[in-house]
């Protein structure tokens, strides 16, 4: 069975208003999406690149640049840090990696301190996590 051929190549001029529209709701959505708030602690970690990491299990704990400490993304004192970081290695039969997310504003014995606190809690090491360079913003690269 043969079917008939209704369709031809288009060679009129193409409208110009559903392109201006597209592009224009597309400019409107990028605009938009820079405005909208971003939740979670703003932090500048130090630059370094070709360090190992782990396939062992870890905990994180950030520190911002004012001193103050998040534990699964609250904010949460020292006491209570150490409370539930003790109870993170109880849960866990293999031992712990405490990954310190700490800005490059803190101080190394703020950093030392909580690495402390956490072998106090039964942690068997605590690295300090840093950004590759290929991730660091093009302003922070350049430096050494």
């Amino acid at each position: 069975m043969k079917f008939p051929r209704n369709a031809r190549i288009f060679r009129g001029q193409l409208d110009v208003a559903p392109f201006a529209t597209v592009l224009f709701l597309l400019l409107m959505f990028l605009f938009v999406s820079s405005l909208v708030y971003t939740p979670g602690v703003l932090l500048q970690l130090p630059l370094a690149d070709n360090l190992p990491g782990t396939d062992r299990p870890k905990v994180a704990v950030a520190i911002d640049a004012d001193g103050r400490l998040y534990f699964e993304n609250q904010l949460i004192n020292e006491a209570e840090l150490k409370q539930r970081l003790h109870q993170a290695v109880s849960r866990v039969a293999e031992p712990l990696i405490l990954v310190i997310q700490a800005d490059q504003a803190v101080r190394y014995e703020q950093a030392l301190h909580l690495a402390l606190v956490a072998r106090e809690a039964g942690f068997s090491d605590a690295w300090l996590a840093t950004l590759p360079r290929a991730y660091a913003p093009a302003s922070q690269r350049s430096l050494r």
